[in-house]
């Protein structure tokens, strides 16, 4: 009884898992570095890490708006009509900022594959 509850759980874990995954896939384009530099500065360059990583270390042009922020500033700070560029730690938050920012009628959506732990362009930190 105790295997089919774990293999229940575990089962219930795995397609979860792959619907976030396909979700993301469909609400942004990932993009390698090279690809994301030769886009990024005619774009909006958001950074949705959290003031204090992006105070350590972010990529330069990039604006922070923390992915907990998103909802009540983009309307304000993220136009619509203009491609946005998102970038996070590792990929998954900046995922998360896509499929938010789709629901809200933003389509030109692209984010930095593996996040800035990857980048290996300039960065400027405070």
């Amino acid at each position: 009884m105790l295997l089919y509850t774990i293999a229940a759980i575990l089962g219930v874990i795995i397609l979860y898992s792959l619907y976030v995954y396909f979700s993301q896939k469909k609400a942004v384009t990932s993009l390698s570095q090279e690809e994301f530099v030769k886009g990024y500065r005619k774009a909006q360059l958001i950074d949705v890490r959290e003031p204090g990583e992006y105070e350590a270390g972010h990529i330069l042009g990039a604006r922070n708006i923390p992915l907990t922020q998103l909802k009540t500033r983009m309307k304000k700070e993220i136009r619509p009509d203009k491609p946005v560029y998102l970038y996070c730690q590792s990929g998954m938050r900046s995922g998360r900022a896509a499929k938010t920012l789709r629901k809200n009628g933003y389509h030109d959506l692209y984010h930095l594959e593996g996040g800035f732990k990857k980048w290996t362009g300039k960065v400027k930190s405070k």
